[in-house]
């Protein structure tokens, strides 16, 4: 696509707080596309049923943790620049959904968990949303959770009211279901029912909201496309509901897009903190940044070309990476934790460490080597730092700590030692000291 305008605001109206006062060009469909977020649409016309007036389209979250990750933020941004672009965007908690599980791109059945469960993980992720959709004022977006409408159902009324519209035949040729089948695990009949929930809640959407698109990532195209089926079916409107997936993002080197270690980059800061999720994108292989910066900015193709153009001439500095690291850590906690996690960083570069919480300390020296010393060692007048710092292992020997402090090579919390004893005023926090000789060789030292 192209032909792309950058001159006109598509119905968004003035919002003073950024980062929601980025301009949408006109053609609209044609910028996500040139972002990367069009893998594929139900019906040619969605482009021009775009630009003919506003939309209301819905993505779904099933809240199987109190926390979404950086693989469901794809999809939250595409609700971002929707609603931008002066469309009603609604976020679909699956309160109900999430109590049986989604077949799609699993391999094994999910463990089921309960409501009470359902409800906590509904309440972190609420929070999370509205860090991307304005909730309140012009053109707010909408936060449902379908347990509303098919908790309340009777088994006979959902066999009768949905089932009714569902040949089993095409549910079962539907690809996430013969990928199970084909399984040695298999697929339950609960699992197997996951697509009615999720086309049932596009036609109640459709019904109730007047919501025509449904948007999800690409291995949500067959329950997707059962919504669109079920709308025709339920309510003889053909080609009046559409719907738009987005691409599962994996990076260059073809691991699983915000797995780090085996584990999620999660964007509850009490799981992922500001420090580790920034370290995150500042370590993106120069391969991926580009496309990041497309998919988890607000940033415009223009801006994002002129920073790729001088990354591009000095690539060591990694400067697309660390505007990448800025906007998305801003953007997903605030200007504060990026300052932390921006000082965090330096201190691994000789940076002053005061002002640095616990935690954000412990992150940012987690790889570098660590010992245990005794707290007794700093009680009252202290110990000689030379015996702590060839207690520590940052040098081999007591003669190798003379010799060090000698060269002047000995730094104590990124500072020169102001003394020749190691006392409890040197802690960090009453239990963490960071010694370190030359610009490269640390030692965490923690206190019990």
């Amino acid at each position: 696509m192209d032909g792309l305008r950058s001159d006109t605001i598509h119905g968004a109206g003035d919002v003073s707080v950024s980062p929601f006062d980025r301009k949408i060009p006109m053609a609209f469909l044609d910028d996500l596309n040139a972002r990367g977020f069009v893998e594929a649409v139900t019906h040619d016309d969605l482009g021009a049923k775009l630009e003919a007036g506003p939309m209301t389209l819905y993505s779904g979250y099933d809240p199987t943790a109190d926390s979404l990750h950086l693989g469901h933020l794809v999809p939250i941004m595409l609700m971002a620049h929707f609603q931008r672009a002066g469309h009603t965007a609604i976020a679909l908690v699956g309160g109900a959904t999430g109590m049986v599980g989604d077949p799609s791109g699993r391999s094994e059945e999910r463990n089921l968990i309960t409501l009470e469960e359902v409800q906590h993980n509904v309440d972190g992720i609420k929070a999370q949303l509205s860090r991307f959709l304005r909730f309140e004022g012009d053109n707010a977006a909408l936060l449902l959770n379908n347990h509303d409408w098919i908790g309340p159902m009777s088994f006979i009324d959902y066999l009768r009211d949905v089932g009714k519209f569902f040949s089993v035949g095409a549910m079962v040729a539907k690809d996430s279901v013969k990928k199970r089948m084909a399984g040695e695990s298999g697929i339950s009949f609960t699992e197997f029912s996951y697509q009615t929930m999720q086309a049932y809640d596009f036609l109640h959407l459709f019904r109730e909201y007047g919501c025509t698109l449904q948007c999800g990532g690409n291995d949500q195209w067959g329950n997707i496309t059962a919504g669109t089926e079920l709308i025709r079916k339920a309510t003889g409107e053909r080609s009046q509901a559409y719907g738009l997936t987005v691409p599962l993002m994996t990076t260059a080197s073809g691991q699983k897009f915000g797995k780090s270690a085996g584990n999620a980059v999660w964007l509850d800061i009490t799981r992922t903190s500001g420090y580790q999720f920034y370290q995150y994108w500042i370590r993106a292989e120069d391969a991926d940044v580009e496309k990041f910066l497309r998919f988890f900015t607000f940033l415009s193709l223009d801006e994002i070309a002129a920073i790729m153009a001088e990354h591009n001439e000095a690539p060591h500095q990694r400067s697309a990476q660390k505007r990448l690291a800025e906007e998305a850590t801003r953007m997903v906690h605030s200007q504060d934790v990026l300052d932390r996690a921006i000082a965090a960083s330096a201190a691994l570069f000789g940076g002053d460490l005061d002002g640095l919480d616990k935690q954000t300390l412990l992150d940012a020296f987690a790889e570098v080597p660590s010992c245990e010393l005794p707290a007794s060692l700093f009680d009252g007048e202290g110990t000689p730092l030379v015996d702590v710092i060839a207690e520590s292992g940052l040098v081999k020997s007591r003669g190798d700590a003379k010799r060090a402090l000698k060269e002047n090579s000995i730094y104590v919390n990124n500072a020169k030692p102001a003394g020749g004893m190691a006392t409890s005023a040197d802690l960090l926090h009453g239990s963490l000291l960071v010694l370190r000789r030359g610009k490269k060789n640390y030692m965490l030292v923690q206190v019990v």
